[in-house]
């Protein structure tokens, strides 16, 4: 699938764009599930990728790769090796388009994994206090699009 895509972190320091999607993947490894906090990281090979806003960090986590992130908020952003770059694809502006191929380093994949869609939703009293809760929310998070200007001034957003 051609684009432009966009995508950047949760505070909107760092964005970037590219031109294509490649084959996109979850990854089980325990390098990724360290990276993204998580039980794995769901991955999309790009082409023609460019950072467009910010600068990322970098951390080398192996001989091989290096893991692109924000500095300011901390969002995962990139896999990065000399052959390829690899969006985390949360990390999209709209994460939908992409369409998981296949799983990767099952090794070390945990079992939960594949069980996700047995575990039940909160009972209607939890669900009520999670909804309450997030009724209280004020987001500080970067809308999923390019802005000319972030943080927005007053009365821009």
């Amino acid at each position: 699938m051609s684009g432009p895509f966009t995508g950047g972190c949760q505070c909107g320091a760092v964005r970037y764009r590219f031109r294509a999607l490649g084959r996109a993947s979850i990854c089980h490894c325990r390098m990724c599930q360290k990276a993204m906090g998580n039980y794995f990281a769901p991955l999309v090979e790009v082409e023609g990728f460019e950072w467009t806003r910010g600068e990322r960090g970098l951390f080398a986590s192996s001989n091989l790769s290096g893991r692109g992130f924000c500095r300011s908020c901390g969002t995962p952003l990139t896999l990065e090796t000399d052959e390829i770059v690899e969006v985390a694809i949360g990390s999209l502006d709209d994460p939908a388009i992409v369409p998981i191929e296949y799983h990767a380093n099952i090794a070390d994949r945990h079992d939960v994994v594949m069980h996700l869609d047995k575990v039940p939703e909160a009972d209607p009293e939890v669900g009520a206090e999670n909804d309450a809760w997030n009724a209280r929310i004020v987001s500080h998070q970067h809308p999923d699009r390019d802005t000319d200007v972030w943080p927005p001034r007053p009365g821009h957003g």
